[in-house]
């Protein structure tokens, strides 16, 4: 066994501790002195870290991204097949105006279907560049999924305008009396 310092030597003599302790710590303390010191992590290992965390970041971002992606594309998917199943057949020939993206389209339909139109039973839907006659319950199938398909709905409030005014705007236009027979 290697020499102990004085204290060991006087804390053994007394009966403080036993041999096996001293020569444990001992051991201890020579590993310690010359054990390297540990070294902490260089420059590139800490600029890898950090790039992978990066990566995983923008991967997770682009997962992300690409799952919003398709629901929304299975989403309009289940609101083409929603109009494809519901769609009302168009027949008659009176023409049924309504305007879309700053532009007046034209459909052809019957005194039915143009009545129902006016009263919200019916609704516009656009299907790429044709539109199709729904009925109420399955456009707000399709307004579930995708809100940017209906064109034209009389059956639903619009938020544009505003409800304080209409009372006094209905007053002002009542003095004015509109054919019964106009059709736009």
């Amino acid at each position: 066994m290697a020499k102990a310092n004085p204290l060991q030597e006087q804390l053994l003599k007394a009966g403080l501790v036993k041999k096996s302790k001293v020569a444990e710590v001992a051991r201890e303390q020579n590993k310690a002195r010359h054990a390297k010191a540990p070294a902490g992590p260089s420059e590139i290992q800490i600029e890898a870290e950090r790039a992978r965390a990066e990566k995983v970041e923008r991967d997770r971002v682009l997962a992300a991204e690409s799952k919003a992606q398709a629901r929304i594309a299975e989403l309009r998917a289940q609101a083409r097949q929603i109009i494809q199943d519901r769609k009302v057949p168009r027949s008659g020939e009176s023409e049924y105006r309504f305007s879309v993206d700053g532009a007046i389209r034209t459909l052809l339909v019957n005194a039915d279907l143009r009545g129902k139109l006016s009263s919200g039973a019916l609704v516009i839907v656009r299907v790429d560049d044709r539109f199709e006659l729904l009925p109420r319950a399955a456009a707000d199938k399709v307004r579930e999924r995708d809100a940017s398909m209906i064109v034209l709905d009389h059956g639903q409030s619009t938020g544009a305008e505003p409800a304080a005014g209409t009372s006094e705007d209905d007053a002002y236009y009542a003095q004015f009396k509109v054919p019964d027979d106009l059709i736009w």
